[in-house]
């Protein structure tokens, strides 16, 4: 289009594509911001343990030349009001919007299990998507997930496949984890074909094991370097 540069921001415009994200100017952008594979790691966490598995997913996607990590969490419901009790969380990362799903290239969710089902927060959020799901804005992306239970048997993998439905009705493709990765059959704790995932273990819980931060990070590389080639196309 004659008279319009090129962007140095993101954010959608109809005049505009490169790859799959339509752009206007913004200031202070740099151009390979604007560039770069974003994937959105987004997860409700009480004990910390789904925290610590999101950061090192997020470690992952960023060993990925090009790509880049968004770490968002969602607030605890609240019975009294459709919104959070605070807009903006006391600690950790920022509550995620919509429009931080809509922009993303890809995703991988996280939760706590709750009775073999995902928390209530991450289910309300998703629940919310439904412009999203009408308008195809998700449609073709790569997306993970990921998971802590307090013990070996409490819910991991039918957690990890609640969250996987409703991201296939949103045309999402799921991406787990093969065993080429050595410590998936090397684990004494978590971690599964399905996802990323923590046994806490009560009390005495000491935190993520070395395979467990390993498939954790795996599953962001995955994600990351699937939505690298899908820009491509």
């Amino acid at each position: 289009m004659a008279g319009y540069r090129l962007p140095v921001a993101t954010y959608r415009d109809p005049r505009l594509r490169i790859g799959r994200t339509e752009l206007i100017p913004r200031p202070g952008c740099a151009l390979e911001e604007l560039l770069m594979t974003e994937i959105l790691v987004l997860y409700y966490s009480r004990g910390g343990s789904t925290a610590e598995l999101a950061r090192q997913i997020c470690r992952g996607i960023e060993s990925v030349s090009g790509a880049s990590a968004k770490l968002r969490t969602v607030p605890a419901v609240s019975a009294e009001s459709e919104g959070p009790a605070k807009r903006v969380p006391a600690s950790g990362a920022p509550y995620a919007t919509y429009e931080d799903l809509r922009l993303a290239d890809g995703l991988v969710l996280g939760s706590p299990t709750r009775f073999g089902n995902m928390a209530a927060p991450l289910k309300y959020f998703l629940d919310g998507t439904a412009g999203l799901w009408v308008s195809g804005e998700l449609v073709g992306k790569p997306a993970g997930v990921f998971t802590a239970t307090q013990t070996i048997h409490g819910g991991q993998e039918t957690t990890l496949l609640s969250m996987m439905i409703p991201l296939l009705h949103h045309g999402m493709y799921i991406v787990g984890i093969p065993y080429t990765e050595l410590a998936l059959s090397e684990t004494r704790s978590g971690g599964t074909p399905y996802g990323a995932s923590h046994v806490v273990n009560g009390s005495n819980d000491s935190g993520l094991s070395e395979h467990e931060k390993t498939l954790a990070q795996a599953l962001g590389r995955r994600v990351a370097i699937l939505a690298e080639k899908l820009k491509e196309r």
